[in-house]
């Protein structure tokens, strides 16, 4: 029945008559949404020539910057993977009075201006507050060092991943998980054996948004560490001193090795095909 439901509604989409008002006003906008999006970055990616894109790579400053925006906002992610998914869960499958509330704070880093997350930072984690000199006792400094900018960029991506993790557990019926516990497996066990393996792609699909979020982190970063420093804060050095020139080669560097990266985790998370 539902089958012939939906093959009635796609035999009414191809009904659509190309002479129709709304085709053409949905074909304007996506058109123009595309080139809104596309044309700034063809813009940017085929200003620098070839042999500038060379010499920027070999600069081991250019390289170090990439592979630190790279592998800070990767440990961003993964910190977020640990500490959300437990929340995410919490959230997904219990109700509790000041439940909204706390989904409104988790959404905060998203709405908050950028700078205004550094200083934030720096004024809980800062050498003027006694968390910040009790961590710097252990060693741990947050004021220009690798360990501020992985805080700043878990700050910023976290909501990307608990609210990707939150909507999978969510998808999992619950009578799932009953029958589990009804079979003598405890909440871990229905968690790691049951929940988990369906939730595996939006856990990932939150990964890979955490990820990106982060390594485009400019803002933040800055405020709490500017050396060293992290590709867009190179950028901006850059531009500032040199212009766009010399800007764009390390801009079209982070967005290729980015493209690679985030297409290969998409690759992973595509569901397999159905065997016939």
């Amino acid at each position: 029945m539902q089958m012939g439901s939906a093959q009635q509604g796609v035999g009414e989409r191809r009904r659509l008559s190309l002479g129709s008002p709304f085709l053409y006003l949905t074909g304007f906008c996506s058109f123009t949404i595309l080139l809104f999006i596309v044309l700034p970055l063809y813009r940017m990616v085929s200003q620098p020539t070839i042999a500038s894109l060379v010499e920027t790579i070999r600069d081991p400053k250019v390289f170090s910057s990439i592979w630190l925006s790279i592998y800070t906002a990767m440990a961003a992610a993964l910190i977020s993977f640990v500490f959300g998914t437990p929340l995410a869960y919490l959230l997904a499958r219990h109700d509790f009075p000041g439940k909204k509330l706390v989904e409104s704070i988790i959404d905060l880093p998203i709405m908050i201006p950028h700078p205004v997350v550094g200083i934030a930072i720096l004024s809980l984690l800062g050498r003027g507050h006694y968390l910040g000199q009790l961590m710097a006792k252990v060693g741990l400094h947050i004021m220009g060092s690798v360990t501020g900018i992985i805080v700043v960029l878990t700050f910023v991506g976290l909501p990307f991943y608990i609210n990707s993790a939150k909507a999978g557990f969510e998808s999992v019926p619950v009578r799932l998980e009953n029958v589990s516990r009804s079979l003598g497996a405890g909440r871990a066990a229905t968690f790691f054996r049951v929940t988990a393996p369906l939730t595996w792609r939006h856990m990932l699909g939150g990964f890979i948004m955490c990820a990106a979020r982060a390594v485009s982190e400019f803002g933040a970063v800055v405020i709490v560490a500017y050396h060293p420093m992290i590709a867009p804060v190179l950028m901006y050095e850059r531009f500032t001193a040199y212009g766009l020139k010399y800007s764009q080669p390390v801009g079209v560097w982070l967005i290729l090795v980015c493209l690679l990266l985030f297409t290969l985790l998409r690759l992973v998370s595509l569901p397999r095909k159905v065997e016939r």
